[in-house]
């Protein structure tokens, strides 16, 4: 859910399709709603993200440990993003049940949003109980001598077409 942003048709512009890639399906039940409150209606636990300390608001937890005794409610949770340049106002921040803070080195605390959006995501589904590891490959069980003898094989195979020149290999 998108609350006010900067254009309208964000969910159909052509950019935002491409960074979509195969998930066009999640823009296209994507809503673009008027106001904050419009879009926790219904949320029963909203986390903030915001890397700031505030004197008040929720308190600050890390998200694993949250997001463990999370998964095992029947609370419908919503993640709260600020804009990439402003972040979240306190208004905001204290509407919230948690101030998320994902544990980084003191030094390099700000990640960007894309970045926030991509570990949260991950361990939010990582606690409902995460995805299976897919084999990526058919023979996994290639031997280091034939790994090399395919190597060595188009190595000689792009030389004897001119591709390779042995005398400039840099190049």
């Amino acid at each position: 859910m998108l609350v006010s942003p900067r254009h309208p048709d964000v969910l159909t512009q052509e950019d935002t399709l491409a960074m979509a890639s195969s998930a066009v399906d999640v823009l296209a039940r994507a809503r673009v709603v008027d106001s904050f409150a419009e879009a926790l209606d219904g949320v029963t636990f909203a986390c903030a993200t915001a890397m700031t300390p505030r004197d008040f608001g929720p308190p600050t937890q890390a998200p694993r440990e949250l997001f463990a005794q999370l998964a095992d409610t029947a609370h419908r949770v919503a993640f709260v993003f600020g804009s990439e340049r402003f972040g979240m106002c306190n208004d905001d921040v204290y509407r919230c049940h948690a101030a998320l803070s994902i544990p980084t080195h003191p030094d390099y605390g700000s990640l960007n949003l894309a970045q926030a959006v991509q570990l949260l995501a991950y361990d939010w589904r990582q606690a409902l109980g995460g995805f299976a590891v897919l084999p990526r490959t058919t023979d996994p069980t290639c031997a280091n001598a034939e790994v090399q003898g395919l190597l060595d094989h188009w190595q000689r195979a792009l030389q004897a077409v001119g591709f390779l020149d042995p005398a400039a290999p840099e190049s």
